[in-house]
């Protein structure tokens, strides 16, 4: 069965989507601004306080049923809701807010900056908490449903309604209870409540050191300069410590994390007896971990539980995930032996066993059964571009797979570890919600698989192998016009990205690609997509190959892809442009750069140019710094190669981009006007990193003209 399906997946995928229907993607579709394009979904679809049952948001709805039972019905209704904030005086809302449950069939909500907790089984309402309008970051404590905000750049808590404040800092650029590390490391949040409420542990973050970066507003009357902390490669970063506020006594101790001040603070996370917290240690290299140990009552370090090191990088994500049945045992994710896995130790750093090993990743942590024997995770097992589930006995390490079919699965674990949510997609359903049991056999099937684009016209999609230089595989996924003539010749629209922690190549619905490829499809291209070395998923070697030289070996696997585009009769190959954004636009620049001879006609959105105008903890991590590498910066400068330009090239630019930096676009452009070489360019005021909302929609019209342009005529 698994041999079968594996020979669909990687030789004829192709849309159910029929190509006998006519009707035509808008651009209003690409950018979602049609629902119904999307695939159908449950709202809130979650498992309820600590038994089997489930529950979701259904037309203003909560329904709930039991994982052993195929009936749901109705628990609670917006009426109910209502009904209960009439009765306190308060104004009604709209639709269904987002809950979260309770033990004893109770949930609360927030409104108006007020928490409610409701009881399912006696329709009361009652308000345990409030905030003010400006606070920001909030964490409930779902013990005595006491607050932890952040108002500008200070803590506060409110405890019985009674708010306090926690930090007085009034310099510019000290930031409490928020992010940092530009969520470089999995963390994103700065507020971490303890088990039992009993405690709040607080990053504190000292940018003073950092240099401004100024970001113009163009909305005032004079244009202002709104600056923001932008720590480049190479430059002063920002200094982190870890502080614990005690509820009942007022309380503040500092987190002894010792020195050097500029290293990462990671994987923060509360031992369940409330006596300790865990800490990961990286330094700034980002070439050692250490986790530790510290007294959450004196602040002190009680041990290093144990190191991780790596010639090139460690990259720490995830928290200690503490059992159930055992506190003083966690599980740990690591790549120490060259692909993610998960590792059971004690609380004093003793390795216990190695929970899950192979040539393959485990992606998400589900969780363990009631009686601890059982642990339930996802991973690419089955192949590098799906994601299944499955479970593992601790004591025999069988492997079990619990999702029956192929595609891309995330996964919800029951408490008690009989059930798990299967949710997935493939190439061949949009989207749909079961129950499985630990034995992996359907129990019941909550949303049916729907197709949303059954009406119209798509191109058919593949997704192919290719071989990398070393013979490593490649996948790709190629989408043929909509009105295919296999005796035509086709403009090729190439889109990219290629940078760390991507993947756009899957066993999903349509192949991983958006609603703009297979738009372009419909306007004529024929569209491709390929993951190179350097992407996720496919283990340590895989990923880090491009460390210290961005930019190299993912242009010779992406070359790949054109040599299978140029095997194709329909393709012409004089008639290839490519497309990408942020990453994808650094690497559709550098293409164009190395490869003159290949694409006619390129758009970059957002491109990194120059490594060293980039952030500290992304650019370090996979470039080191501009004074170790040198060489490595200077070949990865695009600026470098402007007089190879010759393909017509279009960079798109968000004015106030706080990711890749403007400086970045325009020191091509000053270098192009140095070179006499032309250049088309066009910015989006106010837009980030990325243009959202209906803007989306001009900036999806500018791309696919300028293609039509410069390929078609």
């Amino acid at each position: 069965m698994i041999r079968y399906l594996s020979i669909i997946i990687f030789g004829l995928l192709f849309s159910t989507t029929g190509v006998t229907q006519d009707k035509q993607l808008t651009l209003e579709d690409a950018v979602y601004l049609n629902p119904g394009v999307l695939p159908k979904r449950l709202n809130q679809l979650m498992w309820m306080g600590e038994n089997d049952n489930y529950s979701y948001v259904k037309d203003n709805q909560l329904m709930t049923g039991r994982a052993s039972s195929s009936e749901s019905r109705v628990s609670a209704t917006l009426d109910d809701l209502n009904a209960g904030l009439a009765d306190l005086n308060m104004d009604s809302i709209k639709r269904f807010p987002r809950i979260h449950h309770l033990p004893e069939h109770t949930f609360w909500f927030l409104h108006q900056n007020k928490l409610f907790k409701y009881s399912i089984t006696t329709r009361n309402l009652e308000q345990k908490n409030e905030y003010p309008k400006e606070a920001e970051n909030l964490e409930v404590d779902e013990n005595a449903f006491n607050i932890a905000y952040t108002l500008e750049n200070n803590l506060y808590v409110n405890v019985g309604g009674k708010q306090s404040q926690i930090t007085e800092d009034t310099v510019n650029g000290i930031v409490n209870g928020q992010t940092v590390h530009r969520n470089e490391f999995g963390i994103n949040k700065g507020i971490f409540w303890s088990p039992n409420g009993n405690y709040i542990a607080y990053y504190r973050k000292d940018e003073t050191m950092v240099t401004d970066y100024p970001l113009v507003d163009i909305e005032t009357r004079i244009a202002t300069v709104e600056n923001t902390k932008y720590p480049m490669a190479g430059m002063e970063s920002e200094q982190v410590t870890l502080r614990i506020f005690n509820i009942s006594t007022g309380k503040k101790i500092f987190i002894n994390t010792g020195e050097p001040k500029d290293q990462y603070l990671t994987s923060v996370t509360w031992d369940p007896s409330e006596e300790f917290i865990y800490i990961g240690i990286l330094n700034r290299d980002q070439n050692h971990l250490k986790l530790n140990k510290y007294s959450a009552i004196t602040g002190e370090l009680i041990k290093t539980l144990f190191e991780e090191k790596n010639p090139n990088y460690v990259e720490p994500e995830h928290p200690l995930y503490f059992r159930e049945t055992n506190p003083s045992q966690f599980f740990w994710f690591s790549e120490r032996d060259g692909f993610q896995h998960l590792y059971l130790f004690n609380s004093e750093g003793e390795l216990i066993q190695q929970v899950t090993k192979g040539d393959w990743v485990v992606t998400d942590f589900l969780g363990e059964d009631k009686r601890g024997r059982t642990v339930f995770f996802a991973s690419t097992k089955e192949s590098p571009i799906q994601e299944q589930l499955y479970s593992t006995d601790l004591k025999t390490g069988t492997v079990t797979r619990l999702s029956p079919d192929h595609g891309t699965h995330n996964g919800i674990l029951s408490p008690s570890g009989d059930y798990v949510f299967d949710i997935y997609s493939s190439t061949d359903v949009a989207s749909e919600y079961r129950i499985v049991d630990r034995n992996g056999k359907v129990t019941d099937v909550l949303l049916e698989n729907e197709n949303p684009l059954k009406d119209y016209s798509l191109g058919e999609m593949e997704i192919i192998t290719m071989k990398a230089d070393d013979g490593t595989d490649l996948y790709g996924r190629i989408i043929k016009p909509s009105d295919f003539d296999p005796s035509r010749k086709y403009p090729v629209f190439y889109y990219v990205y290629g940078g760390p922690h991507s993947q756009l190549v899957s066993d999903s619905w349509l192949g991983a690609a958006g609603i703009f490829q297979n738009y372009m499809a419909q306007q004529g291209y024929v569209v491709f997509t390929m993951d190179n070395r350097g992407t996720a998923n496919r283990g340590l070697e895989f990923e880090q190959s491009i460390f210290r030289n961005l930019g190299q070996l993912e242009i010779a696997d992406q070359m790949k892809g054109v040599e299978y585009l140029k095997t194709l009769n329909y393709v012409d190959q004089e008639r290839m442009g490519i497309d990408g954004w942020s990453y994808g636009g650094f690497l559709t620049i550098s293409m164009i750069l190395q490869h003159p001879e290949v694409f006619k006609v390129a758009c970059a959105g957002g491109p990194v140019i120059d490594w060293k105008y980039y952030e500290v903890m992304y650019g370090e991590r996979y470039m080191d710094t501009p004074e170790s590498n040198p060489e490595g910066y200077e070949k990865a400068n695009l600026s470098n190669y402007v007089d190879k330009l010759d393909a017509k090239l279009l960079i798109i630019q968000g004015t106030k981009d706080p990711t890749v930096v403007w400086q970045n676009s325009l020191t091509f452009l000053k270098k192009c006007v140095d070179e006499g070489r032309q250049v088309d360019y066009f910015v989006y005021p106010g837009h980030g990193h990325n243009v959202r909302g209906k803007d989306r929609v001009h900036l999806y019209e500018k791309i696919r003209r300028y293609f039509d342009e410069n390929l078609k005529n």
